[in-house]
């Protein structure tokens, strides 16, 4: 769940800035959209898969701390990942021509705005999640005390 409002995010975010700078919409900006999902996605599952990974092995562990050492694990590969693309992708914006600059310029704002959802907003989805899962398998187990 955490990961499909993550993916949201992404695509709220850059609808957000092509309002912003009033850019054409067309169906290369529905291509750079649905690029920029399958870019966040890719992201969000290998921190979710370290995350599985993590939580079988460290049982001693609560939830938020398995999900930060998950979240801290792959963040060097995150940063990596999304600074190459940024190089790539910044270079067709600024050398691509006009008819690749809006398709660029949604890759742009959707790969900063995919990797700050994967690292900040999915990760703090499932943590809330995962606290409120718990708060109502408590109430569940907790019988009434009603005056009955």
């Amino acid at each position: 769940m955490a990961a499909i409002v993550a993916l949201g995010h992404d695509v709220l975010v850059t609808l957000g800035f092509f309002s912003l700078f009033d850019k054409e919409f067309d169906l290369t900006i529905i291509a750079a959209f649905l690029t920029i999902i399958g870019y966040s996605l890719n992201d969000t599952i290998v921190i979710f898969d370290r995350l599985r990974e993590n939580l079988g092995k460290q049982r001693e562990e609560s939830f938020a701390q398995t999900l930060n050492r998950s979240i801290n694990e792959t963040l060097s590969r995150t940063i990596l990942t999304s600074g190459t693309t940024l190089l790539v992708v910044f270079s067709l914006f600024a050398f691509g021509g006009p008819v690749i600059h809006n398709f660029a310029f949604a890759l742009l704002v959707g790969v900063i705005a995919g990797t700050y959802s994967t690292i900040f907003v999915a990760g703090a989805l499932a943590l809330a999640w995962d606290r409120w899962r718990l708060k109502r398998q408590a109430a569940h187990l907790i019988p009434s005390t009603s005056g009955s």
